[in-house]
């Protein structure tokens, strides 16, 4: 049966989920990059922290990914990859900010590529800041003030099958001479990463899994990290600049205990960023433009 048959009428409603930000992600999150917590403003996408689902331990699969969910397709032998997305910022979010996250599925592609079938999922959020922030100033009400987009990539693959192509380390080269962004993960820092998004993807954590059964050459750094690590370049480097758009493609898996670096190059609009092993091609591309 086709990728595509599996998800005829497959119709998940939106879903909204309300949070007051805390500031403890923010700060374990800045531990893991060995930074400073950030300020009242919550830095983008680190809204990933937060509108966490929480599943049982009965209700996860094989891979440590949970069997079902609202927004996961109901294709058999599930594979799933993290492929991009396309952040919206219209004013910045706040630690003690009361905020709703809408959540709706907006496309479904079928596709085949040299692996076979896949199916590309797009899911919008829409985060709502309703009532008064952490300081007492009214900032809105029911008012979208960020919009993100994320897209997902799934294939089947049987028990036993290997990966068509295994995916090669690269040999790291030098790191660049201007403003950039180094990060070396390893298996503590995926853990962390892991543990901070409820992530228990076993790609992430679990190096026989990860080898023998989904055919990686080591354990993969997460999709969300490598795009977090291009924003901390206008975050160091350019802390009066304000984001106020983000669009990212993830190119290639990056893997634990490898070098990263991530470098800007300005444009017109703002900046072209990429992310990934010193002297390869970059495993994350992305451009960014600024209020």
């Amino acid at each position: 049966m086709a990728i595509a048959d599996h998800v005829q009428g497959w119709e998940p409603t939106p879903v909204e989920l309300t949070e007051t930000l805390a500031a403890a992600p923010s700060t374990a999150f800045a531990g893991v990059l060995d930074q400073p917590p950030p300020g009242p403003e919550l830095p983008p996408l680190w809204t990933g922290f937060h509108f966490l689902e929480l599943p049982a331990t009965a209700e996860l699969g094989e891979d440590g990914h949970p069997r079902e969910g609202h927004f996961l397709p109901p294709i058999p032998h599930r594979r799933r990859m993290f492929a991009g997305g396309r952040l919206t910022v219209r004013e910045p979010l706040r630690i003690g900010d009361t905020v709703t996250r809408r959540s709706a599925l907006t496309s479904i592609v079928p596709k085949s590529g040299r692996s076979g079938d896949m199916l590309f999922v797009t899911l919008r959020h829409e985060y709502v800041r309703a009532g008064d922030g952490a300081c007492g100033v009214d900032r809105g009400h029911g008012e979208v003030v960020q919009t993100e987009e994320q897209d997902v990539v799934y294939r089947q693959q049987e028990p036993g099958a290997p990966r068509a192509a295994t995916p090669e380390i690269p040999e790291p080269g030098p790191l660049p001479v201007g403003p950039h962004v180094a990060l070396t993960p390893d298996e503590v820092l995926l853990f962390r990463m892991s543990a901070l998004t409820y992530n228990a993807h076993r790609i992430h954590h679990d190096l026989p899994y990860t080898t023998q059964v989904e055919g990686f050459p080591g354990l993969v750094v997460h999709g969300p990290l490598l795009a977090l690590l291009l924003l901390e370049l206008p975050r160091r480097f350019s802390p009066d600049e304000r984001v106020a758009s983000f669009e990212y493609r993830l190119r290639r898996p990056a893997f634990c205990g490898s070098p990263l670096v991530a470098t800007a190059s300005p444009t017109a609009e703002g900046d072209d960023v990429a992310c990934g092993v010193p002297g390869a091609d970059p495993s994350i591309t992305g451009t960014l433009t600024y209020a």
